[in-house]
């Protein structure tokens, strides 16, 4: 199995500057024609993103076969080949894959799909592709005449290129390129080649805006918007973020899971931005105020900051803003013409001494000025200006101690912010542990937050606005000039100046809660990948003071072997040593796991003292120290209690430290992550994101590691991309009930379990074949077996016994159920027939996978032929190649966690008072934070490690290469800096990444 993708580094293909606050929803200079479609606008109807386009009934043609298919021209500039296309669910011009009623059926041969292909372009029922509109169908055929005339050949990574016909005539589809990669989806399942528009922006979303998806997903995730494209419409489809970063490399450009999840989240806002504006334009138009101008302003907002500014003043039970009553006493028409044409502006013609509001010349002018004041504030270009101008001057972020946070706020408190009680930092250089400490700060009434503009910014802006865009177009007497004046200083002061700083403070919070979140999600990858010690029998160890030292002892296999309870602290530690001793010794125990709770310390020291003096002798007795965060919660939950029935709950935490040490990976994912503690702030941070990105991480480790679908637990297997909690109970009754599985296309019995799911989740299971071999024999041996058991015979002819009776819930489709060697690697079952052609090329067999054989030939085939060009030969990307090789030649017991760090086994240990400033020592990193690395040096707290001595070139090749930097689990050598006795407080240099 190949290691965890790199992280890629990408490059924005426009060189258009990137405004770092989002911009405003523009209010006006919109075309007719766009008003004219704007107020036509109605709101539609939500259905499924992957719901099948509606047809009219009485247009609807009569079902057919899906193995009919379109013919596709393909042109390479010299020479024409016709290549028969997909059905419809994967044209050019329809690549949702939204028609799942219709599959092709998994058994169905290629010579009766060629049969039936022959009438398809003549059939009127023959599969149709989405009806574009008007605009969009001429700039594809502009777009298709340009790309005809260039026999440049695109490289893999862009796919997706192609341009339809109209509708009249769209049975084919023409290209420049031929096709680069032959992928098997839940409607292709013959493994016939995918590809995807060229122009990628063209998504169509369910809430259409004024603004293109694609683009601002680009600009606001720095990544190329053909990459943005292809991901919009792999997560439409249903993928998952460990499937597509291991088999669809090509088309997400070599991107990592983290910044792959940065993308989705980035997405979610944006889709759930338009889902709001859509429902406030519902809302606003029942109570019959939707205006052209408001429409377009809000279709233009792509933040909630924009939309909350701009459907303000509509908000039900609001009594309206101060321009909103000015209009409703018909001083609009006034501000305009101060405006427009002064001269013939009469401010007395208004007054009404009756009504409120128009009784004296100074109410009008007060109302003239508060519609005047929101026009300014709502206009785009003056919002994009006070923008452009906030970004070259210093804005700054400051903190203050409240006035009233001593009489209501617990002394100790206020003591932990005294870092922010008088602070001030430029927005720009503001570090994201620094925002998240002030919000918290803010939040608990001790500090007092404010975003400083400085005058200039004020007097600069006013200037504009007299001299260009607000400037009367005639002559203005004095006393109208004053009023615009005021108009200007009021609308900075009142409504542009806050939006400014709640846009500002938006921004950095959300950047700072996206960092924090993603930081804990690289955290809790490294300590799920940390190496496991299989093959040990281990002694867990959870301290106690009054209640005593709970024991476990598991072995090997992580069976409990027995449990105990010891009183090391209460003065009976040397009665208590010889209990130890004995149990160690009847289980041939040479490994002690401490957790690192309470009297961690204590019983580190009585351990560390036995040890020196001999005392397990013959035993070679070591022992680590492990987190136990999120252990005593789990010893109560229903699944330790369904795993672990009648024993103690002390006793239950002390068999998951052990675990946590014999397989990490399989005991961590019991928990959930965010009770395991290796993040910063996060409890001040979106609950929902956090939770949704630690699942996201756990799924991501779960299924590169990959599971032996045959002795996996169901904890374990919920987590494997594609699959849920159900899914897996499924799979866990279909294997008590049927026997262990054979093979892969087993899977497909299973209930719940349909082409998606198979296809996102079977490249990360594993059959170990030694296991399948010696089952297949016993079932041999054994006559009269009730259970379905593949024998195939020397001539390959499969004998298959079955009990008759109910009718099954799926179909067999005539699974072939004898044992396939490459159900052991990470290769999925779409690429096994290109596997099996790159085996015939270097003269291979199946035998032979993940031995030396195999691996001294494949690497010299391709020192002779190249792998570019190997991957021509098999139709196949350079990636998808790669992922081959690897499952080839990777032995069949492969880890890709032995290259990550061990725990760290012991003898003695270390007091504070030992340590010296310039003392060189090895430690463990425990937690990594925005501002510095934690590391466990023995001595009872942890040092810190500044964020500013973390460089890269300090770090191994092996960790730059795998863009993981430092998190819990790496061994470093550090040097003591400063020892701060009384704080209790270590500060560290790093020397270097062990």
């Amino acid at each position: 199995m190949s290691s965890l993708p790199r992280r890629a580094k990408v490059k924005v293909q426009t060189a258009v500057p990137i405004d770092e606050f989002s911009s405003f929803s523009e209010l006006s200079s919109a075309s007719e024609e766009d008003d004219k479609e704007d107020s036509a606008w109605e709101p539609q109807k939500k259905v499924p993103r992957n719901a099948k386009q509606p047809v009219c009934k009485e247009s609807k043609p009569k079902r057919v076969p899906r193995g009919k298919k379109n013919t596709l021209k393909i042109s390479d500039g010299s020479e024409g080949v016709v290549v028969k296309e997909l059905n419809s669910s994967v044209l050019i011009a329809d690549v949702d894959l939204e028609d799942r009623k219709n599959k092709l059926d998994t058994v169905q041969t290629l010579k009766t799909a060629k049969t039936k292909r022959k009438n398809s372009a003549q059939s009127p029922s023959a599969p149709r592709t989405k009806k574009l509109k008007v605009g969009e169908e001429t700039n594809k055929a502009s777009n298709f005449k340009s790309e005809s005339n260039n026999t440049e050949t695109p490289s893999t990574s862009t796919l997706w290129e192609g341009a339809c016909k109209k509708e009249e005539d769209e049975d084919g589809c023409t290209s420049d390129q031929s096709p680069l990669k032959k992928i098997k989806t839940e409607s292709c399942p013959q493994g016939q080649p995918v590809r995807f528009p060229a122009n990628a922006s063209n998504v169509v979303e369910e809430a259409e805006m004024n603004w293109d998806i694609v683009q601002v997903l680009s600009e606001r995730t720095n990544i190329e918007p053909w990459v943005c494209g292809n991901i919009i419409r792999l997560f439409n489809d249903d993928n998952t973020i460990p499937f597509i970063v291991r088999y669809r490399k090509e088309l997400i450009n070599n991107l990592d899971a983290d910044y792959l999840r940065e993308v989705q989240q980035t997405l979610e806002e944006l889709r759930a931005v338009a889902k709001k504006v859509r429902g406030t334009i519902q809302k606003i138009k029942k109570e019959g105020k939707m205006s052209e101008c408001l429409l377009r302003a809000l279709l233009n907002c792509k933040t909630f900051e924009e939309l909350e500014h701009v459907s303000a003043p509509y908000k039900t039970g609001s009594k309206g803003t101060k321009a909103q009553r000015a209009r409703q006493l018909g001083l609009e028409e006034a501000a305009r013409t101060l405006l427009e044409n002064p001269g013939m502006l009469n401010l007395l013609s208004y007054i009404q001494p009756s009504v409120k509001g128009l009784s004296t010349l100074q109410d009008i002018e007060t109302g003239v000025q508060h519609i005047l004041a929101d026009m300014i504030a709502k206009d785009r270009e003056t919002l994009d200006f006070i923008r452009k101008l906030c970004q070259n001057r210093y804005i700054s972020i400051q903190s203050s101690l409240a006035k009233v946070s001593s009489k209501k706020v617990n002394e100790k408190d206020v003591g932990k912010f005294h870092l922010y009680q008088n602070f001030s930092c430029n927005i720009r250089n503001i570090q994201h542990h620094q925002i998240l400490a002030i919000n918290r700060g803010e939040n608990l009434k001790i500090l007092t937050v404010k975003v400083n503009i400085p005058d200039g910014v004020k007097n600069e802006f006013c200037r504009w606005c007299i001299q260009n865009r607000w400037r009367p177009r005639r002559f203005a007497r004095p006393e109208l000039m004053k009023i615009l004046h005021n108009s200007i200083d009021d609308s900075f002061k009142r409504l542009i100046y806050p939006l400014l700083c709640r846009e500002f403070r938006a921004k950095l919070t959300s950047d700072a809660e996206k960092e924090s979140v993603m930081m804990f999600g690289r955290n809790l990858r490294q300590l799920l990948l940390t190496n496991p010690v299989p093959g040990r029998t281990l002694m867990g160890v959870d301290p106690g003071y009054k209640h005593g030292c709970k024991l476990a002892i598991i072995s090997p296999t992580s069976q409990i072997l027995h449990t105990d309870v010891v009183y090391l602290h209460c003065g009976q530690g040397f009665q208590e040593a010889e209990k130890i001793k004995r149990l160690l010794l009847n289980f041939n125990c040479s490994t002690v796991v401490i957790g690192n709770g309470t009297a961690c310390r204590e019983t580190e020291a009585y351990f560390a003292d036995l040890i020196m003096k001999n005392y397990f002798a013959p035993l070679d007795v070591v022992y680590c120290i492990v987190s136990e965060a999120g252990a005593s919660i789990y010893s109560v939950s229903p699944e330790a209690n369904k795993e672990m029935p009648g024993l103690d709950p002390n006793l239950r935490s002390a068999v998951s430290i052990a675990r946590r040490v014999q397989d990490p990976l399989a005991e961590l994912v019991k928990i959930e992550p965010k009770h395991i503690g290796v993040g910063m702030y996060q409890h001040d941070v979106s609950q929902t994101l956090l939770k949704a990105t630690l699942d996201s991480v756990v799924e991501e480790c779960v299924s590169f590691v990959g599971v032996d679908i045959n002795i996996c637990s169901e904890v374990l297997l919920r987590h494997i991309a594609g699959l849920n909690a159900n899914r897996a109970k499924n799979i866990i009754e279909w294997r008590e009930k049927n026997g262990p599985f054979i093979n892969r296309e087993q899977l497909k019995k299973v209930k719940g379990l349909g082409p998606k799911s198979f296809q996102q989740c079977a490249g990360f299971i594993r059959i170990n074949q030694d296991y399948i071999r010696k089952l297949c024999s016993q079932h041999t041996e054994s006559a009269g077996s009730s259970q379905r058991v593949a024998v195939t015979s020397p001539a390959g002819v499969e004998v298959t016994s079955e009990k008759p009776g109910k009718k099954k819930s799926k179909t067999a489709a005539n699974v072939v159920l004898k044992p396939d060697p490459l159900d052991q690697t990470c290769i999925h079952p779409e690429s096994y027939n290109i596997a099996m052609r790159f085996l015939s090329f270097i003269r291979g067999t199946l035998c032979e996978i993940g031995k030396p054989e195999m691996q001294q030939k494949i690497k010299s085939f391709l020192e002779k032929e190249g792998i570019e060009k190997l991957a021509e030969r098999l139709q196949t990307t350079v990636p998808s190649l790669q992922i081959i090789i690897d499952g080839l030649s990777q032995p069949e017991s492969f880890d890709f966690r032995t290259d990550f760090s061990q725990p760290d086994f012991k003898r003695s240990i270390v007091c504070l008072q030992d340590l010296q400033v310039g003392t060189i020592l090895t430690g463990k990193v425990e937690n990594a934070t925005l501002f510095g690395i934690f590391v466990d040096i023995g001595v009872g707290i942890t040092g810190l490690i500044p964020i500013r001595n973390v460089t890269e070139a300090k770090l191994s090749k092996t960790k730059r290469r795998r863009s993981l930097g430092l998190g819990p689990g790496e061994r470093v050598e550090v040097q003591v800096l400063n020892i701060d006795v009384p704080r209790s407080r270590i500060t560290l240099g790093l020397i270097r990444v062990l």
